[in-house]
């Protein structure tokens, strides 16, 4: 015959479960997904509410959309603000994006 018979081979104790090297690429990528990824933006979040909380009347803000305004009122969920002389709008607070050095509106309307 020109085909030989193909034995299955004995398996050694160590291969019927999944031993410490051959999870440690998946352990390797977790961490380093956490520390490029998931920690960074942990971090952001929790300034981004630092900041929303710390908002108060008269704060110069950039709101969602680029929109630029001083606070007049601040709620627990909405903030009013004025984009112009007697112009306001009410935006949700996590629409603000960032909060601008005071004066930063005479110099942006110039």
């Amino acid at each position: 015959m020109f085909v030989s018979t193909a034995f299955a081979q004995t398996a050694d104790g160590s291969a019927g479960g999944m031993d410490i090297m051959g999870m440690l690429p998946l352990v390797l990528l977790f961490v380093l997904l956490y520390f490029l990824m998931i920690r960074p933006q942990a971090k952001k979040q929790k300034e981004h509410k630092a900041t929303l909380d710390a908002l108060q009347k008269g704060d110069e803000v950039v709101a969602g959309g680029g929109v630029l305004g001083k606070i007049t009122h601040v709620g627990d969920q909405f903030v009013t603000i004025e984009i112009a002389s007697g112009t306001e709008i009410v935006v949700q607070k996590p629409s603000v994006q960032t909060v601008l050095p005071k004066g930063t509106l005479k110099s942006a309307t110039n």
